[in-house]
């Protein structure tokens, strides 16, 4: 069975097929970072123009990288939410014009569900049951996963998302857009401990996250800067090392405890986020001597893709899972959509 996938929640413009018997077939993506940097951030109406002006040439580039005629497609799964709705509309209102000219079923697909089983397109991928760390520039949450459409939320963040106060914060340091990988850039010239922010949450003793606290600290200490002098390029390097070990720390340190809370020793990590060195680094070091696996997507899946939405999509019709889960109909979208829901 092959079906197609297509992602448009947000600035990545994402198509991809997966066939159920060969895996993945071919997928691409096209980023709209450069078109937003000017603004500091997502132009919801310019996202939406984009993913309209990209969605048809990167299906040719797909079908033509995987050999095959649209008419071999079997299913189309589509991002119905959580993201910008003009940019959502966009994906679903191409899967379904699409699907219908084709005679083929339209499957709206929640985007964190997405991410949270693409490590499971790893060549070594994840079994069920699992804890889930999804960590993206909008989302923070720890999930029990028994199997596909079961997601049970642990906890996630009151305020800014991971991702998202890595980008608050990379603007404070004047790195631009978007922030969380030239932060993570520039923190590996820093050396964390030289300044001293706070862990938020980490002794909670739940699996709850907040992360605007920490933002304000950073803020806090470029406005005062050291001894009433401005930072140098180094401070800023060794404020951007600790913020990052704090955000790790925080991350980790839950991540882990989760596992151990529901006796599981399967952790997947998806997301954004989830490509960020230290974390993996430290994620690693933290579950080795506890017994815990760590699995992670590929690079290239991190961030939003329709690789991930095509496989999402190919679960469900081979557990039988093809409602229409967004409640709305064909064209259903849902900005605001929580996982738990499914």
């Amino acid at each position: 069975m092959k079906v197609l996938g297509i992602e448009s929640s947000c600035d990545e413009t994402g198509v991809a097929l997966y066939d159920t018997e060969r895996g993945l077939l071919a997928h691409a993506v096209h980023s709209q970072v450069a078109m937003h940097e000017d603004y500091g951030g997502v132009v919801p109406e310019l996202a939406s123009r984009d993913h309209i002006k990209r969605l048809a040439p990167l299906l040719q580039k797909v079908l033509t990288e995987a050999g095959i005629d649209k008419q071999a497609i079997d299913a189309i799964a589509y991002t119905a939410g959580p993201g910008l709705a003009g940019a959502l509309l966009v994906g679903a209102s191409f899967a379904a014009g699409l699907a219908q000219a084709l005679g083929v079923p339209a499957l709206p697909i929640h985007h964190l569900e997405g991410h949270l089983l693409s490590p499971l397109l790893s060549q070594d991928p994840a079994r069920f049951p699992f804890i889930a760390l999804l960590v993206s520039g909008g989302h923070t949450q720890i999930m029990c996963v028994t199997q596909v459409g079961a997601y049970e939320l642990m906890g996630e963040s009151l305020d800014d998302a991971a991702g998202e106060a890595f980008d608050k914060t990379a603007q404070l340091l004047g790195l631009g857009y978007p922030g969380g990988p030239a932060l993570a850039k520039l923190a590996e010239s820093g050396t964390p401990g030289k300044f001293k922010l706070p862990r938020p949450m980490l002794a909670s003793g739940d699996f709850m996250f907040s992360f605007s606290g920490l933002k304000t600290a950073v803020l806090t200490a470029v406005r005062n800067g050291i001894n009433e002098r401005e930072l140098t390029t180094q401070d800023q390097a060794d404020l951007a090392a600790e913020f990052q070990e704090a955000v790790t720390e925080v991350l980790v340190t839950k991540a882990l405890a989760a596992c151990r809370r529901r006796k599981l020793s399967t952790l997947v990590v998806a997301g954004g986020v989830g490509a960020n060195r230290r974390l993996r680094e430290r994620l690693d070091a933290g579950a080795t001597p506890a017994g815990i696996r760590v699995c992670y997507p590929e690079m290239e899946l991190c961030t939003d893709n329709g690789a991930m939405i095509a496989f999402a999509g190919a679960q469900r019709l081979m557990t039988g899972m093809t409602e229409d889960v967004t409640g709305d109909g064909r064209f259903g979208v849902r900005p605001r959509w929580p996982l738990a829901t499914l």
